[in-house]
């Protein structure tokens, strides 16, 4: 009978890990809260009938009973050393010159990594059990905190799966979310004692805590990103070790990415940095790490910290005002944009009377209402956004804000994207539209047209003399002149701004038509694939999905654009009054595996990981460390593991050494 509650406790411990990795690190539940629940009570039954059975890594042991007497020092084995931080993009690439430097003539993948703002932990498994968790103190002792690392909601105190190192030490973030303390707060609140700040401070202090019942009632997390002292783990790389140990079952940082090229890595910084208001989760900045583990190994440490990464960071800054109404304006694709309007408060040196609310998901997330003492947040050049609501400031019962149903400019029905979050006014002739659009295409980051602002265009679409991108270069030195505050000068000196325009080129024509999903950058590597507007034109979407960094939402958005009445109606136009539409294409030498992304698993004769991926690099190929269906092929060597199964769902074609060989020799003839 023992045998059989052993084994039924061993499979239901199974089944909870297996949830609890699917729920907090996949954000995929497989099944209810209701139905975890019960897993969870048959197990603590089953475990108070037999307490003999009762192990230290069981799911029903994530919190202790008794506060502990104090914290006991801890030594790192592998120093917690700290990161040098930035605030410029001149630094940024100041220390881009430098690794190259240090590493001269060698390919770098550099990897982008958002910085977690909390409280920085050590984690140690052994067998696959953890055994401690330890504060990083001053980087070389920390505080035992192993009594309070066991109530993190999305640490497994068992790995999943299977060929664990025998010591496995990762370092991580501890946080607590935003929408956590808001809760965390209100509960302050009931029970008569003061709120809590941050949730930086509070991740801190709770960690600390002697107490581990108190510390399971604020609900940390953690997201890891970094090994410590490992004993029998085989990884090459930084994107290698976050795959497997994200396998094992262990949260890692969300959003990471890795890039060939410097300047691709620091575009996905800005792209990260637009979205920072969706994330529930302080963030202070960005991490840039070289990828490859042995050119980490070359670049060393200071006595402070390592070479092989630098923090991008921005200063934060908040303050807590009230929320006097929301107000939505229309951007120049459609989207319409919720706006808070606020009573007015100093934040970074200047009065905030209006703070971004983004799109009708974050109002209904946060519970924002009209009335609500709210918290402010500005990082850097980010506009002010509302970061979270201070309810248990909340004296009286508040109406919801319902989004409105129409465009507040010209009365068309709104309508939310297919599956995504954005809501848009369905009217293309939309005043609003026309005159957001025409601001970006004249802008400085689209055909940079000297002199033609905001009131000059609010000018011409009131006296009726443009209505489309065309209009502009139609215009006379007469018309202009005739408008209210510009004389027969201002006039010729922005009719030649305009015509000068047309030679921008077409890198700088398709950021300006302002294209869903396509800023500088993807315009520009859409300009030098295919140096003209007509061969873009004709590609179809497997072409632009198999370019480097465009995706297939990218893909259709911009396929879309160029099928579509209003696209080619706008292109040719724009031909009509002579823009240029050509780039030069990027002219390089042809190599083997020019263009194609290859993934290498497994262990090969002939080469090391490090050999078959600069052999990679130097045929033109990208040395990926995981597989997608952008992969071109997998090469397989011997125990090739996970990526030759996902290869082989994906329908990706896969090699073995000898038919790799065989290719480039092939094709190098």
């Amino acid at each position: 009978m023992t045998q059989d509650v052993r084994k039924r406790i061993e499979e239901l411990r199974e089944q909870i890990r297996y949830h609890d990795y699917k729920y907090y690190v996949e954000a995929a539940p497989v099944i209810s809260d209701l139905e975890y629940d019960r897993l969870m009570e048959e197990l603590r039954r089953l475990e108070a009938e037999h307490p003999e059975l009762v192990t230290p890594d069981s799911p029903t042991q994530r919190i202790g009973d008794q506060p502990v007497p104090g914290l006991t020092p801890v030594e790192h084995r592998v120093p917690m050393l700290s990161i040098d931080n930035t605030y410029s993009r001149e630094e940024l690439l100041q220390y881009r010159a430098r690794v190259e430097r240090l590493l001269p003539g060698e390919s770098i993948e550099w990897v982008v990594e958002p910085k977690v703002d909390g409280a920085a932990i050590s984690l140690t498994y052994e067998e696959g059990v953890f055994v401690q968790g330890a504060t990083r103190g001053n980087g070389r002792v920390g505080d035992d905190v192993t009594h309070t690392a066991r109530t993190i909601l999305d640490l497994p105190l068992h790995l999943i799966g299977e060929s664990f190192p025998r010591v496995l030490e990762v370092r991580g973030e501890v946080y607590i979310r935003n929408s956590d303390l808001v809760e965390i707060n209100q509960r302050q609140h009931e029970r008569g004692e003061p709120p809590f700040a941050n949730p930086r401070n509070l991740a801190a202090g709770t960690l600390r805590l002697l107490d581990p019942r108190i510390a399971a009632e604020r609900r940390l997390r953690v997201f890891c990103h970094t090994q410590g002292y490992c004993e029998g783990l085989e990884v090459s790389n930084h994107m290698e070790f976050l795959e497997k140990i994200r396998s094992w079952g262990l949260p890692t940082v969300p959003h990471v990415r890795s890039f060939d090229d410097f300047d691709a890595a620091l575009a996905y910084c800005d792209e990260l940095i637009e979205h920072l208001h969706e994330w529930d989760y302080e963030v202070d900045g960005l991490v840039l790490k070289v990828n490859d583990f042995d050119q980490r190994e070359r670049l060393g440490a200071t006595s402070k910290s390592p070479r092989w990464l630098i923090a991008y960071k921005f200063t934060k800054y908040e303050a807590t005002t009230r929320l006097l109404g929301i107000h939505v304006q229309v951007g120049k694709t459609g989207v319409v944009t919720p706006v808070a309007e606020l009573e007015p408060v100093e934040l970074a040196g200047t009065i905030v009377r209006r703070a971004s609310l983004h799109n009708a998901d974050e109002i209904e997330r946060k519970d924002i209402r009209i009335g609500d003492v709210v918290v402010v947040e500005k990082a850097g050049k980010i506009i002010p956004h509302v970061v979270r609501v201070e309810k248990h400031l909340r004296k009286r019962r508040l109406p919801k804000y319902h989004f409105p149903t129409q465009c507040p400019v010209c009365g068309h029905r709104l309508e939310r994207d297919p599956g995504g979050v954005y809501i848009r006014c369905t009217n293309r002739a939309c005043p609003a539209r026309l005159r957001e659009r025409l601001k970006f295409f004249a802008s400085r980051e689209g055909m940079d047209i000297d002199g033609l602002g905001e009131k000059i265009i609010d000018l011409l679409l009131e006296h009726n003399l443009v209505s489309s991108f065309a209009d502009l270069y139609r215009l006379t030195a007469d018309q202009i002149a005739q408008l209210p505050r510009m004389g027969t000068k201002s006039a010729e000196n922005l009719i030649r701004a305009i015509q000068a325009s047309k030679k921008r080129g077409l890198a700088r024509l398709l950021n300006a038509l302002s294209i869903p999903h396509v800023g500088a950058r993807t315009a520009t590597i859409l300009a030098e694939h295919f140096g003209s507007i007509d061969r873009l034109m004709q590609a179809d979407l497997e072409e632009l999905e198999a370019i480097p960094e465009i995706g297939p939402i990218i893909a259709e958005s911009v396929y879309d654009f160029f099928q579509s009445e209003e696209g080619q109606q706008t292109i040719e136009e724009l031909r009509q009054v002579g823009v240029r539409m050509t780039q030069p294409r990027r002219r390089h030498h042809a190599k083997p595996l020019e263009g194609k992304t290859v993934v290498v698993t497994g262990t090969l004769d002939h080469y090391s990981r490090k050999e078959i991926e600069e052999l990679i690099h130097e045929l033109g190929g990208h040395a990926a460390s995981s597989v997608s269906r952008k992969t071109d092929f997998v090469v397989a060597g011997a125990n090739p593991g996970s990526k030759l199964q996902k290869a082989q769902q994906l329908g990706v074609p896969v090699l073995d050494e000898a038919s790799f060989e065989a290719m480039i020799a092939g094709e190098a003839k």
